[in-house]
């Protein structure tokens, strides 16, 4: 697991694309790049990010469209869309349909990087706390709180592995997914299967649910 913060650079054209890759990289984030919307989607709802960069006229799926279908699946990772659309009417419809910040291009370099570290000090600002399944879960101190009081301390990776399902509540994860989000230096899905049966043993067996023939969801009363 890294901890630089992630980003979700969207954007069709690739040199445009590949030049915000270098700037962002060198100012610390990791990059993962989408160059059309269909792409984006999986990326936006198989992966955690801490923050979004996305076009608005993408192949595919539309930029805006894009945003839609993951704020609709409670993704709700801040997102700054940066596009040539960018009259006033423009804006307004970008922020209307999910956008935190909109910038258009051409666009100021210090700019950008300036209003990425705003969102992500706003997403860092949220309350770190999620529901799960008996209980509630606070991601910052990696520790559940049961319905009954009782706290019970995860480790790292325990605690990655419930913060990706319980930031998607309902969603079922193809085990290769989760193997690719929480445990990127392992080569074998069968760790995926450890570390839910880790959270069983002290969460309970309705933590995580099992979907025959793909994987894993958070489990019942999420």
């Amino acid at each position: 697991m890294t901890d630089r913060p992630r980003i979700l650079v969207v954007e069709d054209d690739r040199q445009l694309s590949r030049m915000l890759a270098d700037l962002l990289e060198s100012e610390g984030y990791a990059v993962t790049l989408a160059f059309d919307g269909q792409r984006a989607l999986h990326e936006g709802l198989t992966h955690p990010f801490d923050v979004l960069l996305l076009d608005r006229g993408l192949p595919a799926i539309e930029g805006l469209d894009v945003l839609s279908r993951l704020r609709s699946r409670g993704i709700l990772t801040p997102a700054l869309v940066l596009s040539a659309l960018g009259n006033p009417a423009d804006r307004v419809e970008g922020l209307d349909r999910g956008a935190e910040d909109y910038l258009a291009k051409p666009f100021d370099i210090d700019e950008l990087l300036a209003r990425l570290r705003a969102l992500r000090r706003r997403n860092i600002a949220r309350v770190p706390v999620l529901s799960v399944p008996g209980g509630v879960f606070d991601t910052a101190g990696r520790t559940v709180t049961t319905d009954e009081g009782e706290v019970v301390v995860l480790s790292d990776r325990e605690s990655a592995l419930l913060e990706h399902l319980a930031r998607r509540p309902g969603q079922v994860f193809p085990r290769a997914d989760l193997l690719s989000a929480v445990f990127p230096e392992a080569d074998d899905d069968g760790v995926v299967d450890t570390y839910v049966h880790y959270l069983r043993r002290k969460l309970g067996r309705q933590a995580v649910l099992t979907v025959r023939g793909i994987g894993y969801r958070l489990g019942a009363g999420s």
